[in-house]
């Protein structure tokens, strides 16, 4: 199973990981020039267009939504995202040069209604601490509940020097209350975008102990085990990250419990 993708140089619409018959996800970016336009439908698949820079308007079967973005690129504000439901045919309009736009696909059932999250309506959490401190934004979380099928969406900006995805933390077994079943895909932005961070993963068991070295624009697919993430110093890590599941949208990891005493330290 490939976990690992690297960025390649690309022009319109890159599938990066391409929809597949036993898989709930896949992921796509999409650069367009100014007045430019990209035509597509949704399928079996909710899709969650995060703008990573520029303006756009976007039609979905007639929702209309103009002048959307207000970010040069995702360390320079907060996002601006829209919903589109399955079964839906959708434009993208480029209104400036170097429009780019992450497309999170999930294999969804149940149609929804069309919307757009603005910057202003991104919940900013600030979490961890000494030094594994990250700014999480949640883009669709709680406020996709009886909006959204699947999909669950959000940005995080790991600190310089600081660990993310911190404590190590999973959620690849259905045992509620204390974990949930959900895949999750992460991309990722390097600042110096010449430098790297670090992605690990790893099982309870032993049997898979990995470390990717990330580059800027490099995407990365979770679907077991745990997996922080690593900011080198002097460099700012940022990621998209969306999951999905088979048992609802509700977050509960499962922290590495040879970590369980950090999240004291959270509190103090």
């Amino acid at each position: 199973m490939q976990l690992y993708y690297p960025y390649e140089k690309h022009h319109g619409c890159q599938d990066i990981i391409k929809p597949a018959e036993k898989d709930i996800m896949a992921f796509s970016l999409l650069k367009l020039t100014n007045k430019t336009i990209y035509t597509s439908q949704s399928g079996d698949y909710e899709v969650a267009i995060v703008i990573l820079g520029g303006i756009a308007s976007v039609n979905i079967d007639g929702f209309q939504f103009n002048n959307l973005g207000q970010r040069a690129d995702v360390f320079s504000g907060r996002a601006t995202a829209v919903y589109i439901p399955r079964e839906s045919s959708y434009e993208i309009h480029a209104l400036s040069d170097n429009f780019e736009a992450a497309l999170c696909q999930v294999r969804a059932d149940k149609k929804y209604i069309p919307f757009v999250v603005r910057p202003e309506e991104v919940v900013v959490n600030h979490r961890g601490a000494h030094l594994w401190q990250r700014e999480v934004h949640d883009i669709i979380v709680e406020n996709g509940d009886g909006r959204v099928d699947r999909i669950v969406v959000g940005e995080t900006y790991s600190a310089s020097g600081n660990w993310s995805s911190f404590p190590s933390h999973k959620h690849d077994r259905h045992q509620p209350p204390e974990e949930t079943e959900l895949v999750e895909i992460y991309h990722y932005r390097i600042e110096p975008a010449n430098l790297f961070g670090v992605q690990l993963l790893y099982t309870e068991d032993g049997k898979v102990n990995q470390a990717f070295m990330i580059r800027n624009g490099d995407t990365f697919k979770i679907p077991y085990g745990y997996h922080p993430v690593v900011a080198p110093p002097g460099v700012r890590l940022y990621y998209l990250w969306f999951l999905a599941g088979p048992h609802g949208r509700q977050m509960i990891p499962y922290d590495d419990p040879a970590f369980s005493d950090l999240r004291k330290l959270e509190t103090t």
